[in-house]
């Protein structure tokens, strides 16, 4: 693993474009890095990490008790897969956590909470990218389910059985998952830095959006690993009756601040 030392080294950058910042390359294990350094920040900063982790766990109860009231449990996977959509948005406050530990200041819930405020249209302009992906998403995974399910969507005491191991297990899985797939590696690709970018630098949405394709160009292989971690953390969270995204929500949200400092130079 590399030296956490030497986070955000003066490391040669490749000029991404004319307008854009430099883009530095890294090797594949510095995720492993960026999620050392966020471990750091969560210890320093607790209360506010973990009252993000609490946050992300109580929407996750109220989604589910909302979805369940309306009898529209087959929702719940889809918006799980979603929530990573928007979950870079929701991770502003963490972001401003560690850019204030990095200068060696001390973070408040007021600072963290304020930090929405900074370069606030801009950080407004991707958030509705987001949504947007977030809402054809959802539009996505109705039609995959009308095409597997017809127009009656299996029941909540028959959705594992009707999912996971009926006939159309495997068409519907591999469907959604390819569907699902090109909408996240798009929106990874332009969001993977580009809200911590617009939050620490006077700059527009554009040039953020182009600045992340370009780190995801230029770290195929880092990236590919981070994705396949935030994936994982994610899951895993969702996977213990969404307690677990008490810790992995503030980690993943921290350590994409260090991913950002790392892989756009000044």
């Amino acid at each position: 693993m590399a030296d956490i030392t030497s986070l955000h080294g003066n490391t040669p950058g490749q000029t991404a474009g004319s307008f854009l910042p430099p883009v530095r390359a890294v090797d594949t294990q510095r995720p492993w890095v960026w999620l050392a350094a966020a471990w750091q920040d969560m210890t320093q900063a607790p209360v506010i990490s973990f009252a993000y982790g609490l946050l992300a766990v109580i929407s996750s109860f109220v989604l589910v008790a909302g979805l369940a009231m309306q009898e529209m449990e087959y929702l719940i996977l889809p918006l799980g897969a979603g929530f990573m959509l928007l979950g870079p948005m929701f991770a502003v406050g963490l972001y401003e956590a560690s850019r204030l530990l990095e200068q060696g200041q001390r973070p408040t819930m007021t600072a963290v909470i304020g930090a929405y405020r900074r370069n606030g249209v801009q950080v407004a302009g991707i958030g509705l990218v987001l949504m947007l992906a977030m809402l054809a998403w959802i539009r996505v995974a109705f039609l995959i389910f009308a095409l597997f399910f017809s127009s009656e969507p299996p029941a909540f005491d028959q959705l594992v059985d009707r999912i996971f191991f009926s006939a159309e297990t495997i068409p519907f899985l591999l469907t959604g998952t390819i569907f699902g797939g090109i909408i996240a590696t798009a929106v990874f690709s332009v969001a993977v830095v580009s809200i911590p970018m617009l939050l620490d630098r006077d700059t527009d949405v554009f040039t953020a959006m182009a600045t992340s394709v370009a780190v995801v160009r230029e770290n195929a292989g880092p990236m590919a690993v981070w994705a396949f971690l935030i994936t994982l953390f994610t899951a895993a969270g969702m996977v213990t009756g969404f307690l677990g995204l008490a810790l992995a929500f503030p980690l993943i949200g921290h350590a994409s601040w260090h991913a950002y400092r790392d892989l756009v130079g000044r």
